[in-house]
């Protein structure tokens, strides 16, 4: 997960910089949880202009050491074959982590690792603000077949049955999921519409690998089908991936930390070249 990743980094930096100093592991940690620190706060204030390098500086000199000594040290990660890396990321982050637990609200913007990386790859797979089914040959406007990955799934609307609508309490929802090519309705969930107004749906799917599509019905009829008049509002439907598949993805994009960017290496290099 990890790994792929920081042999890149690694790669580079021993091609480019030559060794000086070499930080210890626990301290390196400290210098990755303020520098994860660091880059929460640039991330609420996107207004500030930095230097990708520069901006870590004092972070370093804190703990006494330079801009290479860091790159030195990560890139002397590859000639201890007992040590990785990645083991000195995840002290960092149980160190965000304790410090969320020890302070609770009061540190409640440091979101933990997990916490960014579902955010982040949290996305809308479908959304409709209105939607008026009023003939039941319009079915496309309330049937959907979705393709699913592992990961959890929300559906979400509100909804109103006209008084025009001639179906009495026959009308419901039904959602399921099905497996391969195989049309059997797996975690099926429905539900009468009733005539209420300010009625709606919230339901959740969680969805493991052997699940290859969500089956939406929003709008159908038990028997014999009349005239519908049902409108649909603010319909979402959201992925939620797990947290093991969104903090590897958030890795494989470098983390969004600017700590492990190439432009950061790269300016780091260069200045110490000279270049």
């Amino acid at each position: 997960m990890f790994t792929a990743a920081i042999a890149a980094l690694v790669a580079l930096l021993w091609v480019g910089c030559s060794r000086q100093n070499i930080i210890p592991d626990s301290v390196l940690a400290q210098i990755f949880h303020d520098a994860f620190l660091t880059n929460a706060y640039l991330d609420e204030h996107r207004s500030i202009r930095v230097d990708s390098l520069r901006i870590y500086e004092p972070v370093f000199e804190k703990y006494g050491y330079t801009t290479e000594d860091v790159m030195n040290t990560i890139g002397n990660f590859s000639r201890r074959k007992s040590a990785r890396l990645g083991d000195v990321v995840e002290r960092a982050i149980v160190l965000l982590e304790q410090e969320g637990e020890v302070f609770n609200r009061e540190v409640a913007v440091l979101d933990t690792i997990n916490n960014v990386a579902r955010r982040t790859f949290t996305h809308t797979v479908l959304s409709d603000s209105l939607i008026r089914f009023r003939r039941w040959r319009d079915t496309t406007l309330t049937n959907f077949t979705l393709p699913v990955r592992p990961g959890r799934y929300t559906v979400a609307y509100d909804y109103q049955v006209g008084e025009d609508d001639a179906n009495e309490y026959r009308l419901r929802y039904e959602m399921w999921l099905e497996r391969g090519e195989s049309t059997f309705k797996s975690n099926l969930v429905y539900n009468t519409l009733n005539r209420y107004s300010g009625s709606g749906v919230k339901r959740e799917f969680r969805v493991d690998s052997t699940f290859s599509r969500l089956q939406l019905r929003l709008v159908t009829v038990r028997e014999k089908p009349k005239q519908p008049s049902v409108t649909i509002r603010n319909l979402v439907v959201k992925y939620i991936p797990d947290t093991e598949a969104a903090v590897d993805s958030l890795y494989r994009r470098q983390l969004d930390i600017r700590i492990f960017s190439d432009s950061f290496i790269s300016a780091a290099c260069a200045a110490r070249n000279g270049e």
